[in-house]
């Protein structure tokens, strides 16, 4: 598996400390996150999944853990619009550059708002997505959130 991508490009042009975590992806898996999570020996609460959202029709990014469900309301309020929903998968794909099970928020095609969960920075450290299914980033959730420019706030369902 190759271990530079866009999204490692990204962390390093921006001078962010990560460390890379591989793992055996299993696309059948009930649940991804917690599949990885569960491979990489943590919590799944610390592993946060990336979703693509178009937010009043517009896309953008949301980052939460993969242990939870996303509040679509919550996510379009932290993004000033009036509601979100997800994009579907091939359009996804096409705007962030990366396939399903392995998008990242970092270094995606094009630059899109990103809303971050605010339980991201409870954490010392936390595992995105690096850009290719079974890669991991592991960095400080307020690093992701400043390289991102993301708005933090709470996105989970109640």
């Amino acid at each position: 598996m190759a271990q530079a991508t866009r999204a490692t490009k990204m962390l390093e042009e921006a001078g962010v400390a990560f460390t890379l975590h591989s793992y055996a992806y299993d696309a059948d898996a009930d649940s991804i996150g917690r599949a990885a999570a569960d491979a990489l020996g943590v919590e799944p609460a610390q592993v946060f999944k990336t979703l693509m959202i178009l937010a009043d029709g517009k896309p953008a990014c949301v980052i939460a853990p993969s242990d939870g469900e996303v509040a679509m309301k919550r996510a379009a309020a932290a993004l000033g619009a009036k509601a979100a929903m997800m994009m579907k998968p091939a359009e996804a794909e096409r705007l962030a550059g990366y396939k399903v099970g392995g998008i990242s928020p970092f270094g995606q095609m094009r630059k899109v708002p990103v809303v971050i969960d605010e339980t991201a920075l409870l954490w010392d450290t936390i595992f995105i997505n690096g850009g290719q299914r079974g890669l991991q980033v592991c960095l400080a959730g307020e690093d992701a959130a400043r390289v991102l420019d993301a708005v933090v706030a709470d996105v989970s369902a109640a």
